[in-house]
């Protein structure tokens, strides 16, 4: 039987002006009536864009991501917090130099025209060559964050990617500029100014083998074992089976924890190691507008939660 959760908190959820892949900021509403009330110290494991932490409240953050690309980006964004609107205005400059498009300006009568032709791809169309002029500028420079920040606005699915060589090779999505950006930027400096934010680039069990305390909490957004995309290549069967085995000895500890996965995708793909794992903590069923208890009867896409907390708010 379904327990369906009410949403006690109405505000929108924020999204992170990194707009990672598999990024929860629409969940945010629903995973946060099952998170604990009084969070010391928060732990954001596989922390991506970060929008798990900045819809949280707590005294201590703790974002970990394995791709230092992406760490590298945070403590980009979190200097340029101090003055987010002078760094706005920066990348606007970028945006004019590489002829990119910025619809928040208004209309661009180019594209207006584009639109009419290619009704899906008019922005990649405009942006494609000075998008490749700014990966180029880029790859010749990797030292320059700000680029790769523009890169992952304007690129493919707002993605990070290197090939062997180590150079950025996504290519121009059909996207631009818009005002959610500049929202996103400055939403995210106020939680990094209001907040102790510590970042780090380390494998997922070096985080947990941390001494937590009372009050702290850890959140885990892993890469989903039956998802093909880019993101998740890079997480087996091994590294799934470890994480439960540490989650399970840190609920032996007593230290609190909440788990975002999914048991099933669209093409019929089962994560049976999660399936008979989480059978002895609680699970709730998430979807963007309500959260209930899971009922494995439902024979459709099932992302789920899992957490060892079973105090209801």
């Amino acid at each position: 039987m379904k327990e369906n959760l009410k949403k006690n908190n109405p505000r929108k959820p924020i999204q992170s002006p990194l707009f990672y892949v598999g990024d929860k900021y629409k969940l945010m509403p629903q995973l946060l009536e099952v998170f604990p009330n009084n969070i010391n110290n928060y732990y954001d494991v596989f922390g991506g864009g970060g929008s798990a932490s900045i819809n949280v409240e707590a005294k201590h953050f703790h974002l970990n991501d394995i791709d230092k690309k992406v760490i590298e980006l945070h403590h980009f964004l979190q200097e340029k917090s101090a003055n987010i609107e002078n760094f706005i205005f920066e990348m606007q400059l970028l945006i004019n130099y590489y002829g990119l498009s910025h619809s928040e300006f208004g209309k661009n009568p180019v594209i207006e025209e584009l639109k009419k032709v290619h009704k899906k791809t008019y922005f990649s169309k405009y942006n494609k060559s000075g998008y490749l002029e700014l990966r180029s500028d880029y790859n010749s420079n990797q030292k320059r964050t700000d680029l790769l920040y523009l890169l992952l606005v304007y690129g493919f699915n707002h993605m990070i990617r290197f090939n062997k060589k180590g150079e950025f090779n996504l290519p121009v999505e059909n996207v631009d500029w818009n005002s959610n950006v500049s929202l996103a930027l400055n939403e995210y400096a106020k939680w990094s100014i209001k907040n102790d934010i510590t970042l780090s680039n380390l494998d997922f069990e070096k985080v947990l083998e941390k001494k937590f305390k009372e009050d702290d909490f850890i959140y885990l957004d892993p890469p989903y074992l039956i998802s093909s995309s880019e993101y998740n290549k890079v997480w087996g069967e091994e590294n799934e089976k470890r994480l439960y085995r540490i989650l399970d000895q840190l609920n032996e500890k007593g230290v609190q924890w909440g788990l975002s996965n999914m048991v099933k995708d669209h093409h019929g793909n089962h994560n049976h190691i999660l399936e008979e794992w989480m059978d002895k903590y609680r699970v709730y069923k998430i979807k963007s507008n309500y959260i209930s208890r899971f009922n494995n009867s439902i024979k459709d896409t099932h992302d789920i939660y899992v957490t060892n907390i079973y105090q209801l708010k």
